[in-house]
């Protein structure tokens, strides 16, 4: 069971660290829509429509966002509703996070990737493109993101839940969350 906590550990520690370029992607592409649009007078540029780099702007927010999820919560930084866990001993928390992951972040990641499934099957089918004329022609991987979310999530909620247990059985003292 370790071994598995571990490899979704390092899958989410490889899937955060590569969507953070999106971060330094989406700043880049927005100085070159500022410096296309009020130095140059033009909303292309270099060939680059405009509508591509703004779509690409709230593309790169939305990988961040949806993958970088499970990142957040493998280190302990997602928002947390603390009023059972706070001011609690380690082993009561260990409790929390198990039935937690169990009860309430696993149903809800199925809840998503179910209500999700039609909308990025429907995307798909007809390989979704930008509402705007001359924009990306990729909505449907966007819309894909919510079911990688739920996965990773997902995932993460596991890996949370079996080193809980573990600490809970006292087979071991690994923290729940990097610490970084």
């Amino acid at each position: 069971m370790r071994q598995i906590s571990r490899a979704i550990d390092a899958l989410n520690e490889a899937v955060g660290k590569t969507i953070a370029w999106a971060i330094l992607a989406m700043v880049l592409m927005q100085l070159i829509v500022v410096v296309a649009r009020y130095v140059f007078s033009t909303s292309d540029l270099f060939g680059i429509p405009s509508i591509w780099l703004q779509e690409g702007i709230v593309y790169m927010q939305g990988l961040t966002i949806m993958l970088g999820a499970a990142y957040a919560f493998l280190y302990d930084e997602h928002v947390r509703v603390d009023i059972i866990r706070a001011g609690t001993s380690q082993r009561a928390r260990d409790w929390v996070d198990l039935l937690g992951a169990l009860f309430f972040i696993l149903p809800l990641c199925g809840f998503i990737a179910w209500s999700a499934w039609p909308n990025v099957v429907s995307s798909w089918m007809t390989l979704e493109g930008s509402i705007e004329p001359n924009g990306l022609p990729f909505r449907y991987w966007l819309k894909s993101t919510v079911l990688a979310f739920a996965v990773l999530v997902s995932l993460q909620a596991v890996s949370v839940a079996i080193k809980a247990l573990l600490r809970i059985a006292g087979k071991s003292d690994e923290p729940p969350f990097w610490t970084g």
